[in-house]
């Protein structure tokens, strides 16, 4: 049984919440499950709601931790590491629908390159080049965001050297 003063302050935020369901997913689907959990547990915690006090922010503190919560647990899922030879991190949520003969030339190019760069360089780069964020990339390598940014520049500037090298030799 949930008790009064909870059911009372949900029905007064009910619209604040909802807002901000919506303001933190960016999506009406998202933001409705957003809400649904939320509500789950404020009643499942309803017994550590003080009384006299601001349920709105109690609430949406809820709610901010849930979104969090399920950020992270989102983002681990989209990444694995396959522990082949080449030790690269992939996203299996990517897809390249694009099968163009020049993209995939430039892109085994590419690969060849970024292949010389020592590992150290080589996997916060490629992570980089896939989309994920520095943040998400010192976190899931435990290494400091600014190791993580020069790592990244010194992988440009290797390949971007590389590349030179390579093209000024053919020429």
């Amino acid at each position: 049984m949930v008790p009064t003063v909870i059911t009372d302050g949900l029905k007064k935020s009910e619209g604040y919440l909802r807002a901000f369901s919506l303001n933190l997913t960016q999506d009406p689907q998202d933001a409705q499950d957003l809400y649904q959990e939320t509500l789950i547990r404020i009643c499942k915690n309803a017994d550590k709601y003080e009384p006299n006090t601001n349920f709105k922010a109690w609430s949406s503190t809820i709610m901010k931790n849930v979104f969090i919560n399920d950020y992270r647990k989102k983002s681990r899922r989209k990444l694995i590491l396959d522990h082949s030879v080449s030790h690269y991190v992939l996203n299996q949520n990517r897809r390249n629908d694009c099968n163009e003969g020049e993209q995939n030339v430039h892109y085994k190019e590419l690969l060849k390159l970024v292949n010389q760069v020592p590992n150290e360089f080589r996997i916060p780069f490629w992570m980089a080049y896939q989309g994920y964020r520095y943040e998400e990339i010192a976190e899931y390598l435990g290494v400091p965001l600014g190791t993580i940014k020069s790592r990244i520049y010194f992988a440009k500037r290797k390949i971007r050297r590389l590349y030179e090298l390579e093209h000024f030799v053919r020429a």
